[in-house]
């Protein structure tokens, strides 16, 4: 029988995460409309032996090689039958009943695209996660933030966002999907590599007239940087250019010109300031970023030619219609809480 949620997990030499998270999954996810589905993109440590010895009852699809994230994921949806994806990292601990209220959310409103539970840090139980907290945002220049976190600052949870609310993106750390909608809105970037890649399939989702959510009635412990710690020059480039593609890509605003040149100046002070503090190779990484952005153009135009032909909802009350940069910064706005006039503008 066809189920209705699958949840994928794409692995990439995470036999240690498997061995600890997985037991959670299985777990926690026992139903007869819930396949568990591991997508391996190329691993070299054994994590398919483990999986056939610990798990022989999971299916497992074996890619040839390391996609990435964004592409690792497209390839193997592309052979998964369901109503609903649930993308799931390898290094996220589950909950008990943490399926039901999601569904029961996607179940009341086709509109709804997709949701993203409360994700706290599997580091520190009692502190919001990095990558999704309580939702996702995003500011007019292309800086993701959340109810939660905010640039590097990450708020204990005290219940204060424990209210379902629409939001800009949800997290790829644990995102569930309608099948349908991901494969017409084309899936994920697989340019992107990694990191952003959520975001800017959120944004065309949105684009489309389509919502995503926040659902607090269920939570998940995710640990975080497991292929990349955040600090990472690596991640940083990721983070750079794929949020340049992004906001070239998605933004519907006829300001797009004077906004990608604020951008660009937001990111050069970045850049200096790096060089300042001698973090040279964070310098560089934003300064190579840039240099890919420039590359990519004559894709990217033709790219938002075709989204632009889709997009139907133009005004988003979840973007924040200044700089998150600034505020941090300048003014001192550390919390979600401290924007009270963009809190109830999207409440």
């Amino acid at each position: 029988m066809k189920s209705s949620l699958a949840i994928v997990i794409l692995n990439w030499n995470g036999k240690k995460h498997l061995k600890k998270y997985l037991p959670s999954v299985t777990k926690f996810s026992k139903n007869e409309n819930v396949e568990i589905i591991i997508a391996d993109n190329g691993s070299t440590d054994n994590s398919i032996a483990l999986l056939s010895k610990e798990y022989p009852d999971l299916k497992i699809i074996q890619l040839d090689q390391n996609y990435g994230f964004a592409e690792g994921y497209n390839k193997a949806l592309q052979q998964i039958n369901t109503k609903y994806y649930c993308l799931l990292n390898s290094d996220v601990r589950v909950t008990e009943n943490w399926i039901k209220p999601i569904i029961d959310l996607l179940e009341q409103n086709d509109q709804i695209a997709a949701v993203q539970p409360k994700i706290l840090s599997d580091r520190s139980n009692q502190h919001f996660e990095h990558a999704g907290a309580a939702g996702g945002f995003i500011d007019q220049f292309g800086y993701p933030f959340c109810r939660g976190r905010i640039m590097d600052k990450i708020e204990l949870d005290k219940g204060q966002y424990d209210q379902s609310t629409e939001i800009f993106w949800a997290s790829g750390a644990c995102l569930f999907i309608r099948s349908e909608i991901f494969h017409s809105a084309g899936g994920f970037d697989g340019k992107y590599f990694a990191h952003m890649e959520e975001i800017d399939l959120c944004w065309r989702i949105k684009n489309g007239g389509y919502q995503i959510k926040y659902c607090p009635d269920s939570t998940v412990f995710h640990y975080g940087g497991a292929t990349l710690e955040y600090h990472n020059p690596r991640k940083l480039f990721l983070n750079f250019r794929n949020s340049l593609w992004t906001l070239y890509k998605n933004y519907t605003g006829e300001q797009l010109k004077q906004i990608m040149f604020k951008r660009k100046l937001i990111d050069g002070i970045a850049a200096l300031k790096f060089l300042l503090t001698l973090k040279f190779k964070d310098a560089f990484a934003i300064l190579k970023a840039h240099r890919e952005y420039y590359r990519s153009l004559p894709e990217l135009k033709k790219q938002r030619e075709a989204i632009q032909l889709r997009t139907s909802t133009k005004i988003h009350n979840e973007m924040l219609n200044q700089s998150i940069v600034l505020h941090f910064f300048l003014k001192g706005k550390k919390k979600f809480s401290d924007f009270k006039e963009f809190r109830s503008s999207i409440n």
